[in-house]
């Protein structure tokens, strides 16, 4: 698979990962056994960026791919390993915490549960709104100093968040929330990222399933995710479904599959766009790598425009937020 530099870092990655958060939480009830299988199936195809966080499924992300790129052997030494802080999950609800004085110990146990010695690409998961992001990112930047950390990476930001956090250290990418169906990012964020040489790697590519052109009732109703997103519900839905009918039949008359063919137009956006689509199956797995292939023409671009317009979809993500309660001590 083409391998690409997240913006002006020396951390070079295949041009699609794999998102893990759905192994651990927000799409129902998953099994280890194959999550294992769709991580090792995509190490052997070619990904090489493997993306978690501390607090999908409370460690238990990050443990589970410890376990299965244990099994390896010589093809773990080409994974590159995100993950993220910041976001803690309680019995009392979910928190944001990114104290510098608490951040060493959260490097530490990613470290534990991940089984390695040093993590490729450390994120702050949120700001937290009572921590200036400056203070933050120094915290982080002695993780590198210390040799725990090879780069840094932020989530979630706003530009001018971003343009303080790169003051502080060199940001090899930003990730957040981009595809055909959520396009707010290419305002302001994403032309700023570029201007400091930050990495852009696209969470949600696939618009958390609705641009696979698959997605049903009961994929909504058992994830907690998706219902309690706007885009999702009621008449907004009824929308966004039929600019994915739109989707399909365009991507159909090329050939590909409605997946394919949106996270092509992403990689087509530039060579600093590493998306990380998630998935609990293999076989959806290995049909989205594939987009990696394609190459879509100026008239394809302007096509898929004209097809499903970013005005006409429906719902705003904006309002799905991480729900945060006081800071926990740890």
């Amino acid at each position: 698979m083409e391998q690409r530099q997240l913006g002006t870092s020396a951390l070079s990655v295949s041009s699609i990962g794999l998102g893990c958060m759905g192994f651990s939480q927000g799409y129902g009830v998953a099994d280890d056994a194959q999550s294992s299988a769709v991580i090792q199936g995509c190490i052997e195809a070619g990904v090489t960026l493997i993306d978690t966080a501390m607090t999908y499924g409370q460690g238990h992300n990050e443990r589970l791919i410890g376990g299965a790129l244990a099994q390896l052997g010589n093809a773990r030494d080409a994974v590159r390993i995100a993950t993220k802080f910041g976001i803690v999950r309680t019995g009392d609800g979910v928190h944001l915490d990114a104290d510098p004085a608490n951040i060493a110990d959260y490097c530490d146990a990613s470290l534990q549960r991940l089984g390695v010695d040093v993590i490729d690409l450390y994120y702050l998961h949120r700001v937290d709104p009572k921590v200036p992001i400056s203070d933050s990112i120094g915290a982080m930047a002695d993780l590198v100093r210390a040799g725990k950390v090879l780069h840094l990476g932020v989530s979630e930001v706003t530009a001018a968040q971003l343009v303080k956090a790169t003051a502080v250290h060199p940001i090899a990418a930003v990730q957040f929330e981009w595809s055909l169906a959520w396009r707010e990012p290419e305002i302001e964020l994403i032309p700023t990222a570029r201007k400091l040489g930050v990495g852009l790697v696209p969470y949600s590519p696939l618009g958390r399933g609705l641009l696979t052109a698959t997605l049903s009732d009961d994929d909504i109703n058992v994830s907690p995710f998706r219902k309690s997103d706007p885009r999702f519900q009621g008449v907004d839905l009824d929308r966004n479904r039929s600019q994915v009918k739109a989707l399909n039949q365009l991507a159909r008359s090329r050939s590909l599959t409605a997946s394919q063919i949106s996270l092509a137009w992403l990689l087509a956006q530039g060579s600093d766009v590493v998306p990380i689509p998630g998935t609990r199956r293999l076989d959806r797995a290995l049909e989205n790598l594939k987009a990696a292939e394609v190459l879509l023409t100026d008239d394809d671009l302007a096509a898929l425009d004209a097809a499903v317009p970013p005005a006409r979809w429906s719902g705003d993500r904006k309002s799905f937020a991480v729900p945060v309660t006081s800071r926990p001590s740890i």
